[in-house]
């Protein structure tokens, strides 16, 4: 069976982990990629994280991950114009990036202009226009002005802030654009025209790395977060090695109490949030963690459930049991070393098997010497639609973050989504807004659940009931898919596994994302993003090397988000050409594992176990975060800015920025290798230089001269940054308790999109409980016995008066 892409051409014109992980999962999913590299090659082919030595003409480790299944052709800059033609005029899309010649002899809007049939996904640091759209960026500074470099309150307030290591954020941008260039296909294949997608890899970290704090803030008139602190427990010392454990509820604080022998301080009449309990005891939980051996604090916290996870890395994470049994690695058939599999597993759907990374240039005669035909112009009218997903009914049956996240695209791109919860158990997001339960509506009044559920429908059922699952069963027998994200247990207890569904809607699809899979040692453990994170690796490489790592604390859920959207995309598109019902699993540890491969590729390629470093990172030096002379807006000396140099050329130009003091001189600087043995020196004197200076004077210093720069920002002071207004990423959202408020979009500008992103509120507890019931051809008087009887409602906790 052929892979729901075959025969989709795409035409990579990208440099870097962004670009060539999005075009590996188009190809993953059968598309015939054509990476075009210039006569020198992409520079990710001499990319080793811990510098391992690359032969020239060789190419590293994770270039040979990347470039799986993908076919490669130079092109001359100086004389391949007509081949460079010939290629995207017969292509499906054009993923492109600025950082090489052949990339830049012609513009994503030339080739939109061009070719109107193309999808052309254009990744940039901020965008194709607006006030920074030429400035100096790199991963490091984007995390800062994304406000990602301190998150929810990462990291200590005694030290700077810690970004999340790893280059997480050229991953997540990578998976984006994917995501993206298979949502605008569904779109192409209606009615013919292409897309320019303008993706910024800024939005994209404020996604993937905040918890949308503007929304947040302006809603409540506070921030999350007013310092950093480390998640406690989190990753912590026992006796014999790391282990991470989390309390996301207030259940599980008080379980974890118990479970140390310190019920006394459980205190449910306590105005504190449980991470304040928790810091509370901090100190004397350590201490008993230090005394308990990792085999008997998860065996432990499993009994209790509580969030437990062994700290994986690059060398120890593949041995874990869990994910030896679930084959989540898998041998590279060309370079000798370990990769992920697949981030999600299609049922019946064949994804493109592990396949070599082509060599510089090698079908570059076989291409040239095609004659394929340029793709038509679009001869129907444009449709005025401009929704991809118009038409599709989505049940999102998910809660939190990770799910939510990736029905909220749906929603935003035109499904209609049904987000369906219980009276008795409400959204968890509607739980974390602080809000006493004594005050009007309080579960009305999370900034977290409005950001998340716009252009949702609300619906209340009590499928512990027997009514709520017969009125389920109904409703999935109306839907094109399902999303849901319970624990494998929940869904098998109901009886609606993927058998079942099917037999209710013909040619269904349902999305199934458990924290680590349906099946599996972990399969029934509960899976918040930080346990996900800690598993897998993302957590090793965050923080500082003289202390436990620090938890990202958000890239676990949205990332999970974004990958099940192109498993979804893949399934779809499987459904379209076959007509099948198609099952898909997309679980939150895979994806995580397909974001932090470097690290697992770097221990089995050189045997090099990659560790954090603080601030410092593989990709820049110097680079690093440096306190600044202002007070922040708490009154603390706690001001920073990220200063990071990609290449020689931005060297001298900070060098030159400086005012060329002597230090700088010595002629090893120029260099790469000598400015890394030097770093310690190069980061004295640069905290010397900014201690003095407020953030924005160190900004219009350094920026202008080429550095990549950024100031270290609050996450709530997002809609501050010129870039973002003038790109309009946060529209305001009326709501019918809370005051208008931004809300944050897609990280994504269109040259065909629509007006807004946001076109109702997030759904009231409940509110489209007739409206939906009506439907399902239920009378007035039906739908008032269910609220009478507690099967639906619009406020949490409601009793059923009828017996079950």
């Amino acid at each position: 069976m052929s892979a729901p892409l075959s025969g989709y051409t795409v035409v990579d014109l990208s440099t870097g982990i962004a670009g060539a992980y999005c075009t590996r999962i188009l190809a993953d999913g059968g598309a015939d990629v054509i990476k075009v590299e210039s006569p020198g090659g992409d520079p990710l082919r001499q990319w080793s994280a811990s510098a391992a030595p690359i032969a020239p003409g060789d190419s590293g480790a994770l270039f040979t991950f990347l470039g799986g299944g993908k076919r490669s052709v130079v092109i001359d800059p100086d004389s391949g114009t007509a081949l460079l033609d010939r290629l995207v005029a017969a292509a499906d899309a054009v993923v492109w990036s600025a950082g090489s010649a052949v990339a830049e002899m012609i513009s994503p809007e030339e080739l939109h202009r061009r070719h109107p049939h193309l999808i052309v996904t254009a990744i940039s640091p901020f965008g194709l226009d607006g006030p920074w759209h030429d400035r100096a960026a790199t991963e490091f500074t984007l995390q800062a002005w994304s406000g990602g470099a301190i998150g929810i309150g990462r990291g200590s307030q005694d030290r700077a802030p810690a970004h999340v290591g790893g280059q997480v954020g050229e991953w997540v941008t990578g998976a984006y654009a994917a995501a993206m260039t298979q949502a605008f296909r569904v779109r192409a294949l209606r009615d013919g025209y292409g897309e320019l997608i303008d993706l910024s890899a800024l939005e994209t970290q404020i996604l993937c790395l905040t918890y949308y704090p503007v929304t947040y803030f302006q809603m409540l008139g506070r921030p999350w977060r007013t310092e950093r602190r480390p998640t406690v427990p989190g990753v912590a010392e026992a006796a014999d090695g790391l282990v991470a454990l989390g309390c996301g509820t207030a259940q599980q604080w008080h379980d974890l109490c118990v479970m140390s022998g310190h019920s006394e301080w459980i205190d449910e009449d306590t105005s504190l949030t449980i991470t304040e309990q928790a810091n509370l005891h901090a100190e004397e939980l350590y201490t008993w963690l230090r005394d308990q051996n990792v085999d008997d604090i998860r065996d432990l916290a499993s009994a209790f459930r509580i969030p437990n996870a062994p700290v994986g890395n690059g060398e120890n994470v593949t041995a874990m049991d869990h994910f030896v049994e679930r084959a989540a690695f898998v041998d590279n058939p060309h370079g000798g070393f370990t990769q992920p599999a697949h981030p999600y597993r299609i049922g019946g759907v064949s994804l493109r098997p592990p396949s070599p990374a082509p060599a510089l240039g090698e079908h570059t005669a076989e291409v040239t010497a095609q004659t394929p035909t340029a793709r038509p112009e679009p001869q129907q009218p444009c449709d005025r639609d401009r929704l991809p997903f118009s038409g599709m009914r989505v049940l999102d049956m998910t809660t939190f973050w990770a799910g939510p996240s990736c029905t909220h695209i749906l929603g935003m791109l035109g499904a209609e989504v049904i987000h369906l919860e219980s009276t008795a158990r409400p959204d968890g997001t509607r739980l974390i807004a602080g809000i006493p339960a004594s005050e009007e509506l309080w579960w009305e009044r999370s900034p977290i659940f409005s950001a998340l559920n716009t252009n949702k429908k609300g619906l209340t059922l009590d499928f512990q009931t027997e009514q709520g699952r017969d009125l389920l069963r109904r409703l999935i027998g109306t839907c094109d898919v399902v999303v849901e994200n319970f624990t494998p247990r929940v869904i098998d207890q109901i009886g609606l596994d993927f058998e079942a569904v099917r037999t209710m809607r013909d040619g269904i699809i349902m999305l199934r994302m458990p924290g680590f899979g349906l099946d599996g040692p972990w399969r029934d453990n509960p899976a918040f993003a930080y346990i996900i994170e800690d598993a897998t690796g993302l957590s090793w490489l965050t923080g500082f090397p003289d202390r436990t790592p620090f938890e990202p604390y958000a890239v676990g859920d949205p990332n999970a988000g974004v990958h099940a959207l192109n498993a979804l995309l893949l399934a779809l598109e499987h459904h379209r050409r076959t007509g099948e019902a198609v099952l898909v699993e997309a679980a939150m540890a895979d994806a995580a594992l397909n974001i932090a491969a470097e690290q697992v590729i770097e221990f089995s390629a050189y045997g090099a176990l990659l560790q954090r470093d603080g601030n410092r990172g593989p990709a820049a030096a110097p680079q690093n975060i440096y306190r600044c002379a202002d007070i922040d807006e708490f009154g603390r000396a706690d001001s920073w800015v990220a200063i990071a140099v990609a290449t020689d050329a931005q060297w001298i130009a900070l060098r030159d920025a400086l005012g060329a003091p002597d230090w700088a001189a010595a002629g090893a600087l120029t260099t790469r290798a000598g400015r890394v043995a030097q770093h310690d020196l190069i980061d004295g004197h640069l905290a010397a230089w900014c201690a003095t200076r407020a953030g924005d004077e160190i900004v219009e210093s350094l920026w202008p001269a080429g550095v990549p720069v950024a100031k270290v920002m609050q996450p709530h002071r997002q809609t501050e940054l010129p870039q973002l207004r003038h790109r309009r990423f946060f529209e305001f959202v009326g709501h019918p308790v809370n005051p208008a408020a931004p809300h944050s979009t897609l990280p994504i500008a269109l040259s065909r999109g629509p007006a807004e992103l946001h076109r109702t509120a997030a759904p009231l507890l409940g509110e489209h409980n007739d409206e939906l019931l009506t439907q399902l051809g239920l009378s007035p008087e039906e739908i008032r016995a269910l609220r009478e009887d507690g099967v639906i409602g619009s406020e949490p906790g409601a009793r059923r008066t009828a017996a079950r």
